[in-house]
């Protein structure tokens, strides 16, 4: 029987050649995306910056709306159409999109590492990337064996295609599929498939391809009992990331318990979180997570 641990974990990832936090306070973060440094808003960041002055290309202001909207503001030139980053192997184009990120999450990758372990010396392993993005963890994934990439946006779709062709990847076993989320995993489970591992990172609200209506509260239950019939005894894991909710860990955490109590192996859940540059750098939380794993 799967145990959950009650004791919440942080998942901390650290700065890497092409990403780093390197400041953080009074609401907004400052980060660095290769050559090129933006400032974001973060209302978790409720402490004083470290540094006196913030030297950025642009800056993201919110709108008056605490659901979203907003602009970005340039000080210096930024290519509009993106540019190439890198993790790993993994290679992929970074863009101040209108949903104030930069087209990928890299707070992620402490989780893209840890799957990896779970996958370890593994090349046929089937994994589900659930709201996938622009699949820089479809990516990470897919050197392990195939992946199903789903995203309700062709946009996003067509991102992570061009993200896999930059990375030398375009050949790997990955199914990039355009498709509502939830719709799609209640089909995988009528057909009667299972997975290795299955990771997703809901939004609070979103619209499905046909205009389905996404309301996290009331539809992830019934997304991860979905999810959990794609997973036996053999699967290695299930990672759940939640985003700007008025949520607990431990919430989700008791989630996954509840649906994985016939299972083998364990759940934990927590914050992820982003070490500033430096030695003296703090974490600066970011999202909560729940995860079960299986390990061999």
């Amino acid at each position: 029987m799967a145990e959950l641990a009650h004791q919440p974990l942080i998942l901390a990832g650290e700065g890497w050649t092409d990403y780093g936090l390197v400041d953080s306070g009074h609401g907004r973060k400052l980060e660095r995306y290769g050559a090129y440094r933006f400032v974001r808003p973060e209302p978790q960041a409720m402490w004083t910056p470290r540094l006196p002055q913030w030297d950025a290309h642009g800056e993201f202001v919110p709108g008056s709306d605490e659901d979203g909207g907003g602009r970005w503001m340039f000080d210096q030139p930024v290519p509009r159409e993106g540019w190439p980053l890198g993790w790993g192997d993994v290679r992929f184009t970074a863009q101040c999109t209108p949903f104030r990120h930069l087209g990928f999450f890299p707070d992620m990758a402490p989780v893209w590492d840890w799957m990896g372990g779970q996958l370890a010396g593994r090349a046929d392993a089937n994994t589900l990337n659930l709201f996938g993005y622009t699949g820089v963890g479809t990516l990470a994934l897919s050197r392990y064996g195939p992946v199903a990439h789903v995203d309700a946006s062709k946009k996003s779709v067509a991102q992570a295609r061009e993200n896999a062709a930059l990375a030398g990847m375009a050949a790997r076993p990955i199914r990039w599929l355009v498709d509502d989320a939830g719709k799609f995993t209640a089909r995988e489970v009528r057909r009667g498939r299972r997975y290795d591992g299955i990771i997703l990172d809901p939004p609070k609200f979103g619209r499905g391809p046909e205009g389905e209506v996404w309301r996290l509260e009331d539809g992830l239950p019934g997304l991860i009992g979905d999810c959990r019939a794609l997973l036996d005894g053999d699967s290695r894991f299930l990672f759940l990331t939640v985003y700007a909710v008025r949520m607990s860990s431990l919430a989700l955490g008791g989630l996954l318990a509840e649906h994985f109590a016939g299972m083998p192996g364990m759940i934990e859940h927590g914050d992820l979180a982003v070490r500033e540059d430096g030695l003296d750098g703090r974490l600066l939380p970011t999202a909560i997570f729940a995860r079960w794993s299986n390990p061999e």
